[in-house]
């Protein structure tokens, strides 16, 4: 995790926090030509005789000598591992939208009309929050002539989290000609847990902006890289993580895993998780989500969400492996084609 103020790491905890729930840092191979570190996050059951002993989330007890600290401090207490943030889809349809915004937008009354020169469905679709203030069909019209001068086909992202408002606007839609495509489901989790995996993160390089192989490795930019740039840097506070392939590897010297983090608030949004095909099943998703939570709770996060696309198994059986739950599902609806 983070520890620094001006660049430093710092110890902020002491004896006097015996009983709360700190995160540290310690020194893993002293004297080595390599520093190497590893994270502790739980219960401080005792500092006696210059070594703290830490419960972690598992149970698991830890010793840690004071004397290989290089930095700590109290975090807060873990919420429940299985149960997503209570929040409602309205709010975190307006976080999911700020942690992937589009290069531009457009205002009809409540609904915002996004685009970004076809990069992602998300970035180049109507979020219907509220209402429009015309009858549906000339809002139809509208948004139908705004997407095609940008030479976008339109395309209204519907959620059901709502019951009565979104079910009636996908009717309605689907009673135009309307047709629906790419569903997906917003998933939520406890923040902390992710981060507590007791594993080594230190080889995961965290970066502000995606260098040319972390765009290589994620690979979805061919409607522009301008465009896609745009709205993978754009929301609050992004971070991209790489962890750094090895050359001579089968699978080339490209990264070998890759993410991305947005903090917004209380909420943490991953995305563009991706593993070299040849390094799959060894942990580095986990590794790179750990990672990433590590700096969000370092920013004052608290929850978690992503968006994954129905029918993806092996990222289903990640993400509860994680102690993700679904909170809503969306879907979006095409225009028709004349």
């Amino acid at each position: 995790m983070e520890f620094t103020t001006g660049g430093q790491l710092e110890i902020r905890i002491s004896a006097a926090d015996v009983g709360k729930r700190v995160s540290v840092r310690r020194l893993t191979a002293p004297g080595a030509g390599t520093e190497r570190f590893t994270d502790t996050v739980g219960h401080l059951d005792s500092w006696d005789g210059g070594v703290l002993r830490i419960t972690r989330r598992t149970g698991e007890t830890v010793l840690i000598d004071e004397t290989a600290l290089v930095a700590g401090k109290v975090v807060p207490a873990a919420p429940a591992r299985r149960r997503g943030p209570a929040t409602s889809a309205r709010e975190l349809q307006e976080v999911a939208a700020r942690g992937w915004p589009a290069g531009e937008t457009g205002r009809l009354g409540d609904w915002t009309l996004r685009a970004s020169g076809g990069f992602t469905a998300r970035a180049n679709s109507v979020l219907p929050l509220g209402a429009t203030g015309l009858p549906l069909s000339a809002a139809l019209d509208r948004i139908r002539a705004w997407y095609h001068e940008r030479g976008l086909p339109a395309l209204v992202q519907v959620a059901t989290g709502d019951p009565d408002q979104d079910a009636r606007l996908d009717a309605a839609l689907a009673e135009r000609g309307w047709t629906d495509e790419r569903h997906a489901l917003i998933r939520t989790a406890a923040l902390a847990p992710l981060a507590d995996t007791g594993a080594d993160t230190s080889g995961v390089l965290l970066s502000r902006e995606p260098d040319e192989a972390w765009l290589r490795a994620y690979g979805r930019t061919s409607a522009s890289v301008a465009d896609a740039v745009g709205v993978l840097t754009g929301g609050p506070s992004v971070w991209f993580a790489t962890v750094p392939g090895e050359p001579g590897r089968p699978g080339g010297a490209g990264p070998a895993a890759i993410g991305r983090c947005v903090v917004d608030g209380r909420w943490a949004g991953f995305a563009a998780l991706a593993v070299s095909p040849d390094l799959r099943r060894r942990g580095l998703a986990t590794l790179v989500m750990a990672r990433l939570a590590e700096r969000a709770l370092d920013e004052g996060a608290s929850a978690a969400y992503l968006q994954v696309e129905e029918g993806n198994g092996g990222a289903a059986s990640l993400y509860d492996g994680l102690g993700f739950t679904t909170h809503h599902a969306y879907h979006y609806r095409r225009e028709p084609q004349p």
